[in-house]
């Protein structure tokens, strides 16, 4: 007898029906994943979430009422949220909008336009709590701190260890445990606790948030 799988909990926010109901039957298709619920407002995903409590959210930015922004800041900030995640969608590679989902709890991006396999892949590691950012997403992002001024490296980033700061950068640099695991040769295990401890030393929320760090600190063009 196989062993039953419960599926990832999905609720899909878009304005556009034809978007949504594409997104629903990719997901449908699959058995570790399902559809709980589908918003094409603001305020309605915020509803829903509340309502299904899904496990991951994906997220148009621009839709009429609260946007995607609002949307995510209202869903993360719901105290029983326990452990939503965010996926924004979006047709923009980089911009200020992107920017302010990240600061309000998103936990991945995607262009609209990527590929039914990379959508699936990126609910199911944001699902296990990594991040997943669309490579071009995550350059844009990379060149955008690039050209700002340098930045002081905040003090408790001294209190990592030389492999907890690789490790760090690989996370802002997009990279999967298993591909963290691969690049320095360590085990899937190894990695987590470094991830464990990065959370606990820099106070970041999630794996999104040690982006974050990463980047405030300079660390990704260090890394570079």
């Amino acid at each position: 007898m196989e062993d039953r799988v419960t599926p990832i909990r999905v609720v899909i926010a878009d304005d556009q029906p034809l978007l949504r109901h594409s997104l629903a039957a990719v997901i449908d298709a699959n058995h570790d994943m399902t559809v709980a619920g589908e918003a094409g407002t603001g305020d309605e995903v915020v509803r829903l979430s509340a309502e299904l409590r899904p496990d991951v959210v994906l997220m148009d930015i621009r839709m009429p009422g609260a946007d995607g922004i609002a949307a995510t800041r209202r869903v993360m900030a719901d105290a029983d949220a326990g452990s939503v995640k965010v996926i924004v969608l979006t047709m923009f590679e980089f911009d200020e909008y992107v920017r302010a989902a990240l600061h309000a709890g998103a936990s991945g991006f995607l262009l609209k336009d990527s590929h039914p396999d990379t959508l699936l892949d990126a609910i199911r590691r944001t699902h296990r709590g990594e991040s997943l950012f669309a490579p071009q997403v995550l350059a844009r992002m990379i060149e955008a701190y690039i050209a700002q001024p340098p930045r002081a490296k905040p003090a408790r980033l001294d209190a990592l260890t030389e492999r907890e700061t690789e490790v760090l950068a690989l996370v802002a640099h997009g990279l999967s445990n298993d591909e963290i695991a691969a690049r320095l040769t360590i085990s899937i295990k190894t990695v987590k606790t470094h991830i464990g401890n990065l959370l606990s030393k820099l106070r970041a929320r999630d794996r999104a948030h040690l982006v974050i760090a990463a980047y405030e600190a300079g660390l990704v063009r260090a890394a570079r």
